[in-house]
C-alpha cells in the first residue's frame, strides 16, 4: 500500500486519540469543514480520522490489496483502533464444531454480569466475508459486553476467496446450533440467546434467522445487525453516494462480493441477499442500526423496514454523523463511542 510507513500499534492509536479528542472547535481550524451529503454532516472526530488516513494513504478499507495481504492491514488498523483492552471477568477461548472445520470462538464475560443462567449474544465479526477474525473485533466484543452486561460469544468462520458462499453462513448455522445445544456450558439462559454482527456478520446473523425460521431450529431472542450487508445487486442510492471517501468504497465492496459470490447467480440467494428472501415474517426483533456516511446504509434500512412491514418488531436507529466500521472506533472516537453506548443499552434491553 503506498503511504507513509505504519508505526507501531500504540503510537497509531495515541496519534488518533490526539487528533479525534482535540477541541471541536480545533479541529475545524485544522481539518476545515466536514462535508455534508444528503442532509447529513460528518462528524468532526470522523472528519479528522479520516483526513489522517488521507494523509497516511490509507483512504479505503483494504487499499486494493490482495486478500492475504489486506487481512494483515486491517488486523494492524484494528490493532492501532483499540487502546488498551476493556477489562473482563473472563475470556475463554473455545473451538466449535462447524460443517468442515473447527471455528475458533472467544467467550467474554463481563464483570457487570448476571449469575448464571445469563443472557449470551452469539456475534459475527465483518470484513467482507474475506477479512477480519477474533482479533480484529475484540475491543468491539468486549466494549458490548462490558457495557450491556450480557455475555459474547465471537464466533470465526471461512473466509472467501478460499472458501466462498456458502461456507461462512453454514459456518454461522452451525455455530448457532452448538450455542443453543451448550447453552448450560456456557452459562447462557437458552431463552436469551441473541445473535448479531457487523457488515457481512450482520448479513450472517440475520441469514441464520431465515435459514431457522425455514427449518424449525430453535430462533434467537433478538438481532443486533450493525450497519448489515443486505443485497449483493447493490442498487441502492447510498452505494453512489458514499462509494468514495468514507473508507468502504465501491471498490472493496466489489471485490468482497467477487470472492464471496463468484458465481453471479449467488447474489440473489436469499442466504446472500437476505433483502431478497422471498419473506421475512416470523423473525426475531431486531435492533438495526446504520452509519449515515456509508454505502451500505439504504439496503440495511431497506431491510428494517420491510420486516417491519412483515410484523417483525424493529428498531431503526441511524448515526447520521458517522461511516462504516464506527463499532471499532469507540477507543479514540466520542462520536462512535455514543452510538455504541446506545447499542450496548439496547441489547442490554433485548436480552432482558
Amino acid at each position: 500500500m503506498a503511504g507513509v510507513p505504519r508505526l507501531s500499534p500504540r503510537v497509531e492509536h495515541l496519534m488518533l486519540r490526539a487528533l479525534c479528542g482535540l477541541p471541536p472547535r480545533t479541529q475545524r481550524l485544522l481539518f476545515g469543514r466536514p462535508p455534508s451529503v444528503d442532509g447529513q454532516r460528518l462528524a468532526l472526530d470522523i472528519h479528522a480520522m479520516l483526513r489522517l488516513a488521507h494523509f497516511v494513504g490509507r483512504e479505503t478499507l483494504t487499499g486494493g490489496l490482495p486478500p492475504v495481504q489486506a487481512r494483515a492491514e486491517v488486523l494492524a488498523d484494528a490493532r492501532a483502533g483499540c487502546g488498551r483492552p476493556i477489562p473482563m471477568a473472563s475470556v475463554r477461548e473455545l473451538e466449535i464444531p462447524g460443517p468442515a472445520v473447527s471455528l475458533p470462538a472467544r467467550l467474554y464475560l463481563p464483570h457487570a454480569a448476571q449469575p448464571p443462567p445469563r443472557p449470551l449474544l452469539l456475534y459475527f465479526h465483518g470484513g467482507g466475508w474475506v477479512v477480519g477474525d477474533l482479533e480484529t473485533h475484540d475491543s468491539v466484543c468486549r466494549f458490548l459486553a462490558a457495557h450491556s452486561g450480557a455475555t459474547i460469544l465471537s464466533c470465526d468462520y471461512r473466509l472467501a476467496p478460499e472458501h466462498p458462499y456458502p461456507a461462512a453462513v453454514e459456518d454461522a448455522q452451525a455455530a448457532y446450533r452448538w450455542t443453543v445445544e451448550h447453552a448450560a456450558e456456557l452459562g447462557a439462559d437458552p431463552d436469551r440467546i441473541g445473535i448479531g454482527g457487523d457488515s457481512a456478520g450482520g448479513n450472517m446473523a440475520t441469514g441464520v434467522c431465515i435459514a431457522m425460521r425455514d427449518d424449525g431450529g430453535p430462533q434467537p431472542a433478538m438481532q443486533l445487525l450493525i450497519y448489515p450487508v443486505t443485497d449483493a445487486i447493490g442498487e441502492q442510492r447510498s452505494r453512489e453516494l458514499f462509494g468514495t471517501g468514507f473508507q468502504l468504497t465501491t471498490s472493496d465492496i466489489v471485490e468482497f462480493e467477487r470472492c464471496y459470490l463468484p458465481d453471479p447467480s449467488y447474489a440473489t440467494d436469499p442466504l446472500a441477499s437476505v433483502l431478497r428472501a422471498p419473506s421475512l415474517a416470523d423473525l426475531p426483533p431486531a435492533y438495526v442500526v446504520t452509519a449515515g456516511f456509508d454505502p451500505l446504509r439504504d439496503e440495511g434500512e431497506e431491510y428494517a423496514e420491510r420486516m417491519r412491514e412483515e410484523g417483525v418488531r424493529v428498531s431503526l436507529r441511524r448515526y447520521a454523523s458517522l461511516t462504516h466500521s464506527f463499532a471499532n472506533m469507540t477507543a479514540f472516537s466520542r462520536s462512535a463511542r455514543a452510538a455504541m453506548l446506545e447499542t450496548a443499552g439496547a441489547l442490554r434491553m433485548g436480552l432482558a
